[in-house]
């Protein structure tokens, strides 16, 4: 493996984890799931993987699935966003938990965006 393929995958998995403390952290991230319209059987199963893939990418195993599985639900997310951003609504991100309180917005789809390249990176290297 790539030090590049290596690199992303550990970066993105720490991206992983941090999201998936804060979200279970966070008494009101099921709310702020809610508002943003993540469907509601999604909520407790998010943090969750998102906690799974972080692990799984950060200590190498299960790789490339863990990479795979981590660009399709950051796809998903992104999907989410797209919607909320063309029915002209910007909930809060609800992300990072109480870390990410900002209105979704075009910088939104970036950083998913670059989340989802180094998914692609750590999958196919």
């Amino acid at each position: 493996m790539s030090v590049v393929a290596f690199l992303a995958r550990v970066v993105l998995g720490v991206v992983l984890l941090v999201a998936g403390v804060s979200k279970r952290a966070d008494p009101g991230w099921p709310a702020a799931a809610a508002e943003l319209g993540a469907p509601r059987w999604s909520v407790p199963v998010v943090p969750i993987a998102e906690l799974v893939l972080g692990a799984l990418l950060v200590t190498g195993f299960g790789r490339p699935w863990a990479a795979w599985a981590a660009a399709a639900l950051l796809g998903g997310f992104t999907v989410l966003l797209v919607v909320r951003l063309a029915q002209g609504r910007r909930p809060p991100c609800a992300c990072f938990g109480v870390r990410s309180a900002k209105p979704i917005g075009p910088w939104s789809l970036v950083r998913n965006a670059g989340l989802i390249v180094l998914a692609l990176v750590a999958a196919l290297a």
